[in-house]
This record gives C-alpha cells, sequence and structure tokens, in this order.
C-alpha cells in the first residue's frame, strides 16, 4: 500500500548495501541524481531507503519506475515518512535544513537494519558503493562509524576557527557522507556530559541537543561531532576524497587522497550543482544527470564531461580536472569490461 513500510529482505546469497538519504521540499531531483549515480556504478545489488516528505513520496515511486528494467533489477527501495522518535518533532525539523535531523534517528527506526551508508542528497558517487562499503571491515572492535574530515587545513577551518560547542579532533567532522554499523550503535553505551554512566544513542539525542541548543549552527553535523568528541574511540576517519566538497579546491587544492586517488564521492555543499560558483560540480552534476540509462557510458557521459571541464579552467577546482576525472575513468572502464568483455567471453568460447 502507498506509504506503507515494507521490510527489505536480503536474499543469503547476495547481501543488500544500504543507502539511506533523507529528502524534503526542492530536494526530489538532486536525490534522484544521487540514486542514479549509485546505480550507474555499483556492482552488489543495492537497498535504498528513502525518508521523504508525504508530497515527494508519489514523485519519487513515479521516477524511480520509470528507470530502465536493466537498472531498477540491480535495487530496491522503501519511502519512510520524516519521523523522530524522542523530542519536538517540530524542533527537530527545524534544527538545520528541512528534515535533516532525521539521520540521527536511522539506527532507532531502521532495526533490522545491520550496517548503512547516509548520504546527504547533494552526493555524487563516481565510484561503486562496493568500494567504500568496504571500509566497514576496517573498524576496530570499538569504531561504529565513519565520517571525513570537515577541513583539512586547521587554520581555515570552520570548526576550528568558530565553534562553541565540543567537536572531533582538530577539524570536526563532516557528516555528508556517514557508513554506520547500526547494530553497534544500538548496542553502546555512550559517554556525555551530561550523566556518568552513559546513554544508548537514543536516550543521548534530545539531552543534548536541549544542552547545545544555543551554541550550534550546523545542526545534527554538530551533535555528531559532539557525541565523536566524547567518544573518539568509536569513530572511523576516512581520507577527504570520501566526501569531496568545494572546500577542497575552492582556495587551492588541499585533499592529497584526491590529488593521488581522484574523488571517490564528490559531495556538492553550497548549493554548487544550481549555480554557477564551481561550475567544475555543476559540470559533473549535469553531465551525470542528463546520461540517458541505455547509453555508451564513454560517449554519453565521460566524453561530455571533458568537454564540459574545459569550460571551468579559469576557477581553482576547474585547473585540476584530473582529480574529478581519475576515479571515474577507472570504474567505466570496469563497467565497460564487465559488461562487454566478460559478456563476448561467455557467448565466444572456441
Amino acid at each position: 500500500k502507498p506509504g506503507e513500510q515494507k521490510h527489505l529482505k536480503e536474499p543469503s546469497s547476495s547481501p543488500c548495501m544500504h543507502l539511506a538519504v533523507v529528502a524534503c521540499g526542492d530536494r526530489l531531483e538532486e536525490t534522484l541524481i544521487m540514486l542514479k549515480s549509485a546505480v550507474l556504478f555499483s556492482n552488489r545489488r543495492l537497498c535504498f531507503h528513502i525518508f521523504a516528505d508525504d508530497s515527494l513520496k508519489p514523485e519519487f515511486d513515479k521516477k524511480l519506475k520509470e528507470w530502465p528494467s536493466s537498472y531498477t533489477k540491480k535495487f530496491e527501495y522503501n519511502i519512510y515518512p520524516i519521523t523522530f522518535s524522542v523530542g519536538n518533532a517540530q524542533e527537530w525539523k527545524k534544527l538545520f535544513k528541512p528534515c535533516a535531523a532525521q539521520r540521527l534517528f536511522l539506527p532507532v527506526i531502521l532495526k533490522d537494519v545491520d550496517s548503512l551508508l547516509y548520504v546527504d542528497t547533494d552526493v555524487l558517487f563516481l565510484r561503486p558503493i562496493d568500494d567504500i562499503w568496504h571500509i566497514l571491515k576496517e573498524f576496530n572492535s570499538t569504531q561504529l562509524a565513519a565520517m571525513a574530515p570537515e577541513h583539512e587545513i586547521p587554520k581555515i577551518g570552520w570548526y576550528s576557527r568558530f565553534a562553541r560547542h565540543p567537536f572531533y579532533g582538530t577539524t570536526g567532522v563532516n557528516s555528508g557522507v556517514m557508513l554506520m554499523n547500526l547494530t553497534r550503535i544500538r548496542n553502546t553505551q555512550f559517554k556525555n556530559s551530561m550523566i556518568p554512566s552513559g546513554l544508548t544513542w537514543e536516550e543521548m539525542l534530545y539531552p543534548l541537543y536541549q544542552k547545545y541548543k544555543n551554541y550550534i549552527t550546523w545542526g545534527d553535523q554538530d551533535l555528531l561531532n559532539i557525541i565523536f568528541y566524547f567518544n573518539p574511540e568509536c569513530l572511523y576517519v576516512f581520507p577527504c576524497q570520501w566526501n569531496y566538497r568545494p572546500d577542497h579546491c575552492m582556495y587551492g587544492s588541499n585533499c592529497k587522497g584526491a590529488e593521488e586517488e581522484g574523488v571517490s564521492i564528490l559531495h556538492g555543499n553550497r548549493g554548487v550543482y544550481h549555480d554557477d560558483k564551481q561550475p567544475t560540480f555543476k559540470a559533473l552534476y549535469e553531465v551525470i544527470r542528463d546520461f540517458p540509462f541505455e547509453d555508451n557510458l564513454f560517449q554519453s557521459l565521460y566524453y561530455p564531461l571533458q568537454s564540459k571541464f574545459l569550460d571551468t579552467v579559469h576557477t581553482l577546482c576547474g585547473r585540476i580536472p584530473q582529480v574529478f576525472l581519475k576515479q571515474i575513468e577507472k570504474t567505466m572502464k570496469k563497467v565497460y569490461e564487465n559488461r562487454v568483455i566478460v559478456y563476448l567471453g561467455a557467448n565466444h568460447r572456441y
């Protein structure tokens, strides 16, 4: 039935990689382009958990069902209403951008999901989700979530200069891409500044918000920084190429991992997909948006992207096109080999 929560079933032979996103207001297109980038490049089956305004639910249903069957067979999805299990729902909704605080409640709502990748709507995958999913296996016994630093250079970082609340490490962490072991989160007692004995994730959220609400600027991301300030052993920090934002190139290139390996996950915060301030980010968004699903990836995605990048060389981000192209080229070659060479090999045996 419309709006009814369904349980995602995982076939034992091919378990899902779970991806969650929260979409409210005008974020329909952005979210669909993010999901499209996930489906284009990933290898294993995907399970999407989409938390959305009531008005967006039928739109998501309609658009996702229009995708060709060769892609829809690679994923299943559920659409959930926006709900907050503790505290005042209106306060949570207004915490930062509409509904963004929903991500704090994922461990409580998705009780049957063991591990999950949460991303903001303005994220694009430039390589298979499989690759970041492998990071879960790198967690030590106390780590239960992974995020990238908010900034690489403390002297120009926001938290290191302006924060009036505790934050993780020297520059804080950015929650736009967050890998979570939900089972561990549900089973952990978290140290905090309120009760010496520790609190569960759900018990901690509202009191923490009440204590710091007059000091936080970035809403739920600030609350996550406060949580991991008190529980640093619980966080795995992955490098900046897994959450690459305009800050990594608009003042000069400062993400060494992206320079070496290329951008793995692009995060177009500051609204850069929709204005002309960072045309490199906008070019990637538009090319993935306009790519016809069944077309050749090199011809209809990679070459148009190279062409668009020529128009961005007047910007600091546009001067390093190889940073943006390296992973996507590598990924497309693998997709091509899997779809064409393997297929031909299977049908041309001597």
